[in-house]
């Protein structure tokens, strides 16, 4: 008889669940399309350009398509992956590091505030004033309600001159100083809001044109008009030292905002390492998301620091600049 025992038993030994190779490429391409996009600055309608203010957190969510990709021994979609985080890795973290030294100069401190139709508490606002020390103080949605309120609450005696052109309205905005104002006239074509400008005589330096910014948001067909408002804004000039603070309604990245850069200037912010600090909004259920308030000024310009800080009443973050004029 045969041995029974001898015989080999057939063993089928159990499968091994794999990720389908299908499902990195599902994951990578949007992040991919969003790199393209943001990188060539294609945002264009409204719903893109408002898309784009979330790059900083989809850079920081690329990673998962890298991991995924590499579980399913994709190797096309992990080279695709890692280019995707690459990009948009370097489009948002450098914001997150200063970029030179502090530097000496004359001392220039400016404030912008956004205060929400004028709903910003005026002792808040004073108090920030008195902490901070800012010599201008730029203000946007600036009613004359507000107006009242500040100079009532004592901006007048710190800060005597002022440019002023309040609405009842988000279109009122105004600009307060500790140094003569003149105003400037005709400098660009205020697209959108009202955005004074002026010349600032500061002891020790060059005078310095201060301008209060602040274009319609890209809300629909207002997108147009947002463009054209930063496209409009001046560029930096060789024989003029230029600040520019407000509410830019725009984020680094888009490529509105990087194109108005692109003419002589920097934000203080990303100079500074705060560039990835959110504004806006504040004071709600969720937390500041995205970075559109901004002070912006001529290369020339030295940051040495930069901070934000919150206002009851208003949905906007105050941003600080402690910036170093050079010698005249």
């Amino acid at each position: 008889m045969a041995d029974r025992s001898a015989r080999g038993a057939v063993v089928t030994p159990p499968r091994r669940w794999r990720i389908p190779k299908s499902l990195a490429w599902a994951a990578v391409t949007p992040f991919a399309a969003w790199a393209v996009a943001r990188v060539a600055g294609l945002e264009r309608d409204s719903l893109t350009t408002q898309l784009m203010t979330g790059t900083p957190y989809v850079a920081a969510a690329s990673l998962v398509p890298v991991l995924l990709s590499v579980l399913t021994r994709n190797r096309a979609a992990t080279a695709v992956a890692l280019v995707t985080t690459a990009a948009l890795g370097l489009s948002v973290l450098p914001r997150a590091f200063r970029s030179g030294d502090v530097v000496t100069g004359t001392p220039l401190r400016v404030l912008t505030l956004n205060t929400l139709f004028g709903h910003a508490e005026p002792d808040a606002v004073m108090d920030l004033v008195r902490r901070l020390d800012p010599d201008v103080l730029s203000t946007q949605e600036l009613t004359p309600g507000m107006v009242e309120k500040l100079e009532a609450a004592g901006l007048g005696g710190i800060m005597p001159y002022q440019v002023l052109e309040p609405e009842w309205s988000a279109g009122g905005s105004g600009l307060y100083s500790r140094y003569p104002l003149t105003p400037r006239e005709n400098l660009f074509e205020a697209i959108g809001h009202n955005m004074p400008a002026a010349l600032m005589t500061v002891p020790g330096a060059k005078p310095v044109e201060i301008i209060d910014v602040h274009p319609f948001p890209p809300l629909g067909r207002q997108v147009y008009d947002w463009t054209a408002a930063l496209d409009a804004l001046p560029s930096a000039a060789p024989d003029t030292i230029r600040i520019l603070a407000g509410d830019f309604n725009a984020s680094l990245d888009h490529s509105a905002m990087r194109r108005f850069l692109g003419r002589g200037y920097q934000d203080a912010a990303d100079s500074a390492g705060e560039g990835l600090t959110p504004t806006w909004p504040v004071n709600k259920r969720v937390p500041p998301l995205i970075t559109i308030d901004h002070v912006v000024v001529d290369r020339r310009v030295g940051v040495n620091t930069v901070s934000v800080h919150s206002v009851p009443g208003t949905d906007h973050r105050a941003v600080f600049a402690d910036l170093r004029l050079p010698a005249p």
